[in-house]
Parts: C-alpha cells; structure tokens; sequence
C-alpha cells in the first residue's frame, strides 16, 4: 500500500494486525511437559543400565507421595508438626529422588515439595541427584526438579542451617551446604558448557542458574503452574513478567562471571544456534543489570563477530543476520542492553538508510521495534523519526504494527516528535483532513482500520474526503479492538498534550466506551487515562460521566469490572455516592454475578443500602486517608 492513494484497492481494506513470529521460552520458563521420560546415559561414563535400575517407581510409593504432598496443603502453614512432616517426607524422597524426578508425576510433585522444603532436606534431596546430574538435567522431567531447586535459593539463601538431633550418615561425609551444590552445578555445567547449553532441557537449567547467580529472576517462577496444567494458563504476558533481585554471596558473581566468559570461547554457535542462542540472551539481560562492564564486552564481541562476515549487497553485514530468524533474537537483546553512545554508533554504522527496509521485513522488523525500544536520546530519536515517519502507513500496510507502536512509545518516553507523529497518524489512517474527522481517531487506532473502511465508505481517488458524520459514527457499534490498537492509544494518552485523543474518546456513545472498557485489550486504554498525568482530573470526570447508566455492565464483566474497580479507587465520595446509588438499583443481580459480587463488596453496596451514614464516614475516612498519601508522595 502506498502513502498517496485513497483508493480503498490500493491504500487496503484494514491494517492487518501484525505478523507473529513465535517467541521460544525466555528466561527460567519450563520446557515442555511430556508423558513419558526420556532416558539419557551421561555422555562421560556412567552405566545407562545402572541408571535405569534407579528409574522405577511403584505405584505404591507415588501414591504415598500423593497423599504426603494433599496433607501438606491442608496442614497449618506453620508449627512443628508441619515441619516434621515435612522432613519425614522428603526423607523418603531421598531414598527415590531420581525415581521421583524422572516420572511425569514424580516429577510435578517433588517440585511442589521442595517448595516447602527447609534448608537441610532441600539439601539432602539434591546431594541424592548430584551423581547423575547430567542424565537429570537433560530429562525431560528431570530438568524440571533441577529449576526447582534452584528457584529456592532466594527463600532459603542465608538462612542459619538448623541442628540435627540425628547423627549424619558417615559414609556420606558431611552434607554439602546449598551454596556448594549451586557452585558445584555451575563447575559442572561449566566443564562441558556447550553441551549444556545446546541441549534442549539442559539449556533451561543453563538460564535458571545464569539467575540465580546472578541474584536476579527474570519471570515470576512461584507463580508458574505445573507443567500437567494447561498451556492457556501458562501463558503470561511478557510485559507483566519483571525481574526480581535478591542477595547472593560475592563467589555467586564471581562464578557468573567465568560462567559468561565460556560464551566468547564458541560465539558462532551461540549467535546461531536457537537453543544456546537463549542461554547468551538470558546471560546479557542478567549481565546488564549485575556486571554492565562485561555485559559490554558481549555484545561487542557479538557485534564485531558479525560486522566481519561478508558484506551484503546493500549495506552492513550485519543486516542479514537481522533477517535471520535465530541471530536476530540475540542482536534484539543486544539492542536493549547496549548503552546510549554506544547505541547511537551502532545506528550510524549499520542501521541508517535502512529502517524502512527493516520495517518492510517479517523478520527484521521486530530488531527495529528492539532499537526504538531502547532508544533514550532526543539526538537518536530524531534520526530514527526522519527516516522511518514517512513510511508509517506503508508499515501498517504490510502488518507490522509493532514497529509504529515502538516508534510512538519512544516519542512518549523521549518526549519530543508527538506532535508530528500524532498528525502522521492521523494522515495514516485517513482521518486528519478535513478535521472533522478527527473526532473519529480512536476507534479507526483500536482497530487499526482506515477511516473509508472503518464507516465502510467507497471513495474514488480523485473525490476530495467526505465531511465526518456523527449520526453515521454514533450508530456504528465499536469494532474489535486490537492489542497494537490499544498499546497505541495508551502511549498517546501519556503524551503531554492528550487532548485530540481525550476528545475523541469522549465522543463515543456511553454503549461505544462500554464495549471499549470490556475489551480485553480496550480495557488498558481506560486505565491509562485513569493514570496518566497528562490527563487533568476535570477531563478524565467528564470522559467517565459517559459510563453513568452502564456501571452494572461494567461490573458484571470480566475486564470492566476490573476498570470500574479503578474509576471507584480515584473517585471522589460524591461520584462514589451516584456509582454506589446505580448499582444499589440492581444489588441482586450484582451478588448473584461472578464478577459483579466482588465489585458490590469492594463498593460495600450492603451498608450503602441499610446504613447509609455509616457508609459516607467510612469513605470520607478512605477519602482523608487517600488525600494524606496523595500529599506526601506529592511532596
């Protein structure tokens, strides 16, 4: 689709919603489950027979584990006899830990297990694993445990070791601490690191023990579900994904450090290869935050490896491996850690003149969105825009919306260009002239469909564009909204002149910002102008009075009752009274509803309706309370 044209052939029917490239797992993320393991005989000695006389596990001892672990749930979360149920339990696992820990079953249940684990068992169940530590971690069910383990560190690091009444066992020698099991791990992984780290379930345990020598967790591991669970709630949206840091001893980062050096040994493989490739990726992340000096001299060594390949025919060598599916994956890392000068001269050296190109591309265009994201300096941002912003409609066209939302979200976060990109935008999705039009932006955004389209019009090329009619708008029942749709309007809601937005919003029918405020994706877009400060208190009151007469939908909603939750938290006691009035009309079906009981309690609807004064002071008193903090954070 070119940029003049109006013609609804050539500009395109609607702007498809972006092409998908398959993410692999990040981080410490679980491999797939399996039902049935998966023997594996260590590659340096070890008897594969020897190993699979430990492998059998009775139905007899996993139901014993099924009924340990039930009663463990339903015991007291503190006190002694938990405790010592706890420890009688998982010495019986010693006994059968690699049993336990390569059965699917097993497997699901010694990790909930360790997950109660003090320090010593926790212990105890890993010295149990370390002779076979190879053949676990490349175990389909196996890896699983190892992760586990590991993932406890943050819990029981530091801890005092507690005394033992019972005498050790001598011919074991004294138990290893937990920092001698995870240094041990690491020497192991360490001695054969591109085995390891090329293996597709020892990878994993490769990238969980970058973090936790690291002291940083990049997903949300205790919130994982089981690999039996489905893959619907497995799936976490990256952005609600944050790092968590926590102590480790100095040797940790040391360990780290030799660890990361093992990379430039064999960076070819790590650069092309797609499953070491995560390794080096979780190791730049972790780098970035914990040791910026050699996290830097990665991703020099990775640029210059690249730089020195052949050249291609139309610029940088570097621009093919942006085409290519595994390597650009890395180099999207690289682009998030790299710091700002050294950014800017990888822009000028290998990236100037060809954004659009890159934009154009399936592939490449998601190491552009990479380089937006990290670009933090008016200077670049300047650079970037001149090229790229002509091409905005182009870009839409080919379904590559996340290169326009990248470029948006980089002029809020930089704070320059909004305007322009805001009338590019406009001129884009064929609503800036006549100006009528642009009361019409924020559907034609959330949907990422044209104007012509969108009110399903039939214009000619040479016919100047039709004035905007409200009737026909008002009629017209919101479309689906998109993710990019919505991630547009919420950074364009956070621009320091928000207005156009905040109008066109406020000129959808009270039906229009329900539907919008129910939309999974829409919803957010209400959130960002509950939150954002560049949205006055007077604006945002007079763009939620749209929603009086649609509250008991709001609450009986999935997503809208979650919005409404917001409208409530910031609203001052009058509004609070006409919200809590509406929904007293309808109190019954509020309490019978699966979303909208929790809103009628959070609301107190109970006490609103028979204790009507009681109601006011407790929220006058919430409402103090609220103005106090506002204050002080404030200040």
């Amino acid at each position: 689709m070119g940029l003049g044209p109006r013609s609804p052939q050539k500009t395109g029917r609607r702007f498809p919603g972006g092409g998908k490239r398959r993410r692999e797992a990040k981080g410490s993320s679980r491999p797939p489950p399996s039902r049935e393991p998966e023997p594996r005989p260590p590659r340096d000695g070890g008897s594969g027979p020897a190993i699979n006389a430990h492998l059998h596990l009775s139905p007899e001892a996993l139901g014993y584990f099924r009924r340990a672990l039930s009663a463990l749930k339903e015991a007291p979360e503190t006190g002694e006899e938990r405790e010592l149920m706890v420890q009688n339990v998982l010495k019986e696992v010693e006994a059968q830990a690699l049993a336990l820990a390569t059965n699917r079953s097993g497997s699901e249940m010694l990790q909930e297990l360790l997950e109660f684990s003090p320090l010593k068992p926790l212990c105890r169940v890993w010295a149990a694993l370390r002779p076979t530590l190879r053949f676990v971690a490349c175990h389909r069910c196996g890896v699983h445990v190892l992760q586990s383990a590991l993932l406890q560190l943050p819990r029981l690091l530091g801890s005092p070791a507690v005394e033992e009444e019972e005498e050790e066992d001598g011919k074991d020698g004294p138990l290893e601490t937990l920092e001698e099991l995870v240094l041990g791990l690491a020497a192991e992984v360490c001695d054969d690191f591109l085995f390891y780290c090329g293996d597709t379930y020892g990878s994993f345990v490769v990238r969980t023990l970058l973090q936790v020598l690291g002291g940083t967790l990049l997903e949300s591991e205790r919130a994982r579900p089981r690999g039996s669970q489905s893959s619907e709630t497995r799936r976490a949206p990256a952005w609600e994904c944050k790092p968590t840091d926590f102590e480790v001893p100095e040797i940790f980062l040391n360990c780290l450090q030799d660890l990361s050096s093992c990379f430039l040994k064999d960076i070819a493989v790590f650069i092309t290869d797609k499953v070491s490739s995560f390794c080096f990726q979780v190791a730049l992340q972790i780098l970035h935050r914990k040791l910026p000096q050699l996290c830097a001299h990665l991703c020099s060594a990775v640029i210059g490896y690249l730089s020195a390949r052949n050249s291609s025919a139309d610029g940088s060598p570097l621009l093919l491996f942006l085409r290519d599916q595994t390597s650009s994956r890395l180099l999207e890392q690289v682009l998030l850690v790299l710091e700002p000068p050294r950014l800017q001269n990888l822009f000028e050296d290998h990236f100037q003149g060809q954004l659009q190109t890159l934009a154009a591309h399936p592939i490449a265009n998601f190491p552009l969105q990479r380089l937006l994201d990290a670009i933090t300096t008016p200077d670049l941002l300047s650079s970037v825009f001149e090229e790229l912003s002509p091409a905005l409609e182009a870009v839409l066209a080919q379904g590559h919306p996340g290169v326009v939302v990248a470029l948006v979200g980089a002029c809020r976060r930089v704070g320059a260009h909004q305007a322009q990109v805001l009338q590019l935008l406009l001129k884009a999705f064929h609503c800036a002239e006549p100006s009528s039009r642009h009361v019409a932006c924020v559907p034609l955004f959330a949907t990422l469909v044209a104007y012509e389209v969108y009110y399903g019009l039939a214009e000619e090329e040479e016919t100047a564009p039709s004035e905007h009619q409200v009737e026909m708008a008002t009629a017209r029942p919101l479309g689906e909204v998109t993710v990019p749709g919505s991630l547009l309007l919420q950074h364009l809601l956070h621009f320091s002149t928000p207005g156009l937005v905040l109008r066109s919003l406020g000129a959808l029918t009270g039906p229009q910002l329900l539907a919008l405020a129910q939309n999974p994706a829409g919803s957010h877009v209400l959130d960002a102008v509950l939150t954002s400060p560049s949205v006055t208190r007077k604006q945002r009151r007079r763009l939620l009075q749209t929603l009086k007469g649609q509250y008991v939908a709001l609450a009986c909603s999935r997503h809208g009752s979650r919005v409404l939750d917001a409208i409530w938290s910031g609203a001052a006691l009058g509004a609070r009274k006409e919200i809590a009035a509406e929904l007293g009309e309808r109190n019954q079906e509020l309490i019978r509803d699966p979303f909208g009981h929790h809103v009628a309690r959070n609301v107190a609807l109970t006490t609103f309706l028979k204790q009507r004064e009681a109601w006011e002071q407790q929220q006058g008193a919430v409402a103090k309370r609220r103005r106090v903090l506002n204050s002080i954070l404030e200040d």
